[in-house]
């Protein structure tokens, strides 16, 4: 039985994706920062529930060490937990880098001794053609327009997290991924995106690899993507 943790999988992209996982027969655990949501999202999909606020250290170490008493090992991983900030302020950058970047070293940490009981270990970080330097200084490519500072930086810093950690654990796959522009509420603003059945289905092909799968990249559903 494949064990999954997805982090802010209450809704949008986490949501789809636990609700997919779980039709090839994956024991999800989808992870929610609120407990009324989470257990609501959890309970609609037919999945379990962990409270888990990766801004927090205890709250991840709390819905790390439920898993382990659950299970006694975790196959995979999805950091999906993420925010949107338009600002460009201090607190504002603090939010983002905290909860885009920190967030994956704080879960990742906490995940690893499962990870290793695994045998076929898999973490996918969900990261955005936005923190592409390829992408962003490329005319011809949407996100050489897009407004997004923060976002863009922290997404950078994402995906450099899942290289050095695809270096450091060579025993465990990581990989980031790019799952598509997608509607949901952190684009609302945008009126952009496809639907989150789509873009989950990019998230499903990276979280359903075999043990000869690839490490250390970073891909969109067209191949790798230039960095």
């Amino acid at each position: 039985m494949t064990v999954t943790l997805i982090t802010g999988a209450n809704k949008g992209i986490g949501f789809e994706s636990a609700r997919q996982l779980l039709e090839v027969g994956h024991t999800v655990y989808v992870g929610a920062r609120d407990i009324e949501r989470g257990e609501r999202a959890a309970a609609t999909l037919g999945a379990r529930f962990v409270q888990l606020d990766v801004t927090d250290d205890a709250s991840v170490s709390s819905a790390l060490a439920a898993i382990n008493a659950a299970e006694g090992h975790l196959d995979v991983l999805v950091h999906n937990a993420g925010v949107l900030d338009t600002a460009l302020d201090g607190p504002a950058a603090l939010r983002s880098f905290d909860t885009n970047v920190v967030g994956i070293v704080r879960v990742t940490e906490a995940a690893l001794p499962l990870l290793r009981r695994s045998s076929n270990p898999n973490v996918v970080t969900i990261s955005s053609s936005a923190g592409s330097f390829w992408a962003v200084n490329n005319p011809e490519r949407p996100e050489f327009r897009l407004p997004l500072a923060l976002y863009s930086a922290s997404k950078t810093a994402a995906t450099m997290l899942t290289v050095q950690y695809a270096k450091a654990q060579p025993g465990i796959k990581f990989n980031a991924i790019e799952p598509g522009t997608t509607a949901t509420d952190m684009t609302a603003a945008f009126g952009i995106g496809r639907s989150v059945e789509e873009s989950a289905r990019i998230v499903v092909r990276w979280a359903t690899l075999g043990v000869d799968g690839p490490t250390g990249t970073f891909q969109d559903e067209a191949g790798e993507l230039g960095w």
